[in-house]
């Protein structure tokens, strides 16, 4: 055995390195060309149509980043333990992105955006669209008997609710986290205690608002359809992405001071290990309600999946189990790529992808001409180039928030132990 050589004292300087400002600056470049091509591809389209599509795949995925960082913030201050030490300022970081989601939801929430994404609201009158062939008797129904919930006034509602809801909470949580630093040591317990109070409620109202905003948002682009795992469904795939990007985050930081310290072996482990746990639990979820419905075999219920396999839609669904699930799952088995800091990165980064393009499954075969009908248009570039745009300027944001405070909260009752030199094989 011998002993790794490990810093028992934390820097004098825990703000974040210069080179955050890098990352800043190369995001705002990325997003600067990227916001050019998608405009370009909406010319070349002639349509907006799948500009707004892909600007929805570019929310829910920031969306993902900012709420499931609150979430998760909240989870770790619920169960303790030394992965909240690294990751606990990267997710006061994305929490505060908040605003910019909010912008993001404000383009979609343009009563012309929601009659281009929402059926239900581009159908005034029910009957005139089931007599012009526009909707049929299923879709009318529906729209018909959902329109309490399904209307424009309630949907911009329930969404402003569930920011103001999530902005406290981000608010309550960011502020309480300055405070703790500058209380004194001795209080650490109490301090423990009043931000796990906070935190266990708040994961219950989370997962209720985020269950409303990707019911709203998402599964009503399809009135006729409704799953009673949705919500469970985009929560669980929100601490994927998160927890992904996070370790990222962590592993960047670690090149320079304090994280090059504080980032162990050990607690790398952790963390892929808790990535590959969310894995199982993501298609875990996928897979059960895929099967349930199957199974069962239902006129109400399976064509949305219908919509999904056929038309050369079974390519991307093949290739969406591939990414999201086959790939990660095989390669955080490894216990060497969990430790390998490079390889950790490329991982995560792939899943970050794969979310991606699971997003884009679960959303462009929601519209009359993709159901069951994959084909190459230049709108459906605009799933590259739009998000991408997007995810660049959330970027520069969160490494904006990255900066306005130390990275390690020194007060931790784990900073010792996280500053030990851990044992490995020789």
């Amino acid at each position: 055995m011998a002993h790794e050589t490990h810093a028992n004292t934390l820097p004098a300087d825990l703000g974040a390195p210069a080179f955050v400002d890098g990352w800043r600056t190369r995001a705002l470049t990325v997003a600067l060309v990227f916001s050019v091509i998608a405009a370009g591809l909406a010319v070349a389209d002639k349509s907006i149509d799948h500009l707004l599509r892909a600007w929805l795949l570019g929310l829910m995925l920031t969306f993902g980043f900012a709420v499931g960082g609150l979430a998760l913030l909240m989870l770790q201050y619920c169960t303790g333990g030394k992965w909240g030490l690294l990751l606990r300022r990267p997710l006061e970081a994305m929490s505060r992105t908040l605003p910019l989601v909010f912008l993001y939801w404000c383009v979609i929430a343009i009563p012309a955006s929601m009659k281009k994404l929402y059926l239900w609201a581009a159908v005034t009158d029910v009957n005139a669209a089931l007599k012009s062939g526009w909707i049929n008797e299923v879709q009318a129904h529906a729209i018909e008997f959902k329109r309490p919930m399904l209307n424009p006034e309630t949907f911009i509602i329930v969404s402003v609710v569930c920011f103001v809801i999530w902005g406290y909470y981000a608010w309550r949580l960011n502020s309480l986290g300055l405070e703790r630093d500058a209380a004194s040591p001795a209080t650490t317990p109490e301090w423990i205690k009043r931000l796990e109070n906070i935190s266990g409620p708040g994961l219950v109202v989370y997962a209720i608002t985020m269950s409303a905003a990707a019911i709203y948002w998402v599964m009503s682009l399809d009135p006729t359809w409704y799953s009673s795992v949705y919500g469970l469904l985009f929560l669980v795939g929100q601490i994927y992405s998160v927890l992904a990007l996070s370790i990222i985050v962590v592993i960047s930081l670690s090149k320079a001071e304090p994280f090059k310290t504080i980032l162990r072996q050990t607690e790398q482990h952790d963390l892929g290990k808790f990535a590959f746990a969310f894995v199982m639990l993501n298609i875990y979820l996928a897979f059960g309600q895929f099967l349930i419905i199957w199974s069962g075999n239902l006129p109400e219920e399976i064509p949305w999946y219908l919509d999904r396999i056929r038309g050369h839609w079974g390519v991307i669904v093949t290739l969406d189990f591939i990414f999201h699930w086959l790939i990660p799952f095989t390669l955080l088995l490894s216990r060497d790529l969990k430790r390998n800091k490079k390889r950790l990165v490329w991982v995560c980064q792939w899943m970050v992808f794969a979310r991606a393009f699971d997003l884009f499954w679960l959303i462009e075969p929601n519209f009359k001409d993709a159901a069951r009908n994959l084909h190459f248009s230049w709108g459906i570039l605009e799933y590259v180039a739009v998000p991408v745009a997007m995810i660049a300027i959330w970027v520069a944001y969160f490494c904006t928030q990255l900066k306005t405070r130390p990275l390690v909260q020194t007060n931790d009752p784990h900073v010792a132990e996280i500053l030990e030199a851990e044992h490995v094989h020789a």
